[in-house]
């Protein structure tokens, strides 16, 4: 019942108000990380803001870098007297004073999309609590959202407001290439928004045709060996498919090729 008593985000054009010791975290963050050279691009609450206008509350910064950058992050944060905590070496860490914390994050925790070089010389110049930083462009901002359509949360309102304020200036090819063998999980997305905006033509026809062609195509030719994906959105409603079911898990085949790959680069930082 307490979970029914917490308020949910509300989208507003109004900035979150943040205590003075989380926004100096925030701002230290920023400045160490950029005065060590360390490649690193913000998202979140702060790149929805940039390409919006919308304000949401939140608890955090987001910092997206690629994986090899991750420990040199973790290494200096730690050196400037944050506390450091990996959480999930496929994805996650924070640095952290008492109850404040930023997110660094090098992907999406089901390990299907990953940040890499592009998305950090892709990202746009903005400045965040007075700290010139780069901030995600709208396509990859969209790409870190697509399977983020968990029971207890779901991004679509986030792409559907992104897609109608930006999508008309968008380099859609882009979103396709990030979307790559995942292109329906977009299409859901674009399906969304073309419902909450029915009127808008932010959605490039060449884009519809694309999706709905590939769509179409796998309708009319299904490839028998084509493997369940549930767990990828979801692994929690849909264990029953693999403890019960005995279907594969693909979140823990993408998560162990990733752990394998990240296994020399995120490591828990010396105490």
């Amino acid at each position: 019942m307490a979970e029914q008593n917490t308020p949910l985000p509300i989208s507003s054009s109004k900035p979150p108000e943040f205590a003075p010791e989380q926004q100096q975290l925030f701002r230290d963050v920023l400045r160490i990380l950029a005065e060590h050279r360390i490649p690193f691009a913000v998202s979140g609450a702060f790149a929805l803001h940039e390409h919006t206008g919308i304000w949401r509350n939140t608890k955090d910064l987001d910092v997206f870098m690629p994986a090899e950058h991750v420990p040199q992050s973790m290494q200096t944060l730690q050196s400037h007297g944050l506390e450091i905590e990996v959480c999930d070496p496929v994805w996650l860490c924070k640095a952290r004073i008492k109850e404040y914390f930023v997110d660094v994050i090098s992907g999406m925790s089901n390990a299907v999309i990953r940040v890499d070089e592009s998305w950090i010389q892709r990202a746009f110049d903005s400045e965040v609590f007075g700290i010139p930083v780069k901030v995600l462009a709208p396509e990859e901002l969209i790409a870190s959202k697509i399977f983020v359509a968990f029971r207890e949360r779901f991004d679509g309102a986030d792409i559907a407001h992104i897609v109608y304020a930006a999508g008309n200036n968008m380099d859609w090819r882009r979103l396709l290439t990030l979307a790559g063998e995942h292109s329906s999980m977009l299409l859901w997305s674009l399906v969304f928004f073309q419902y909450v905006y029915p009127g808008s033509n932010a959605v490039p026809k060449m884009v519809w045709d694309e999706l709905l062609a590939k769509f179409h195509s796998d309708i009319e030719n299904p490839d028998p060996k084509a493997t369940f994906r549930g767990t990828l959105l979801d692994e929690k409603m849909f264990a029953i498919d693999v403890a019960e079911w005995n279907l594969p898990n693909p979140l823990a085949e993408y998560r162990k090729n990733v752990e394998a790959h990240n296994e020399n680069f995120i490591v828990e930082p010396a105490a």
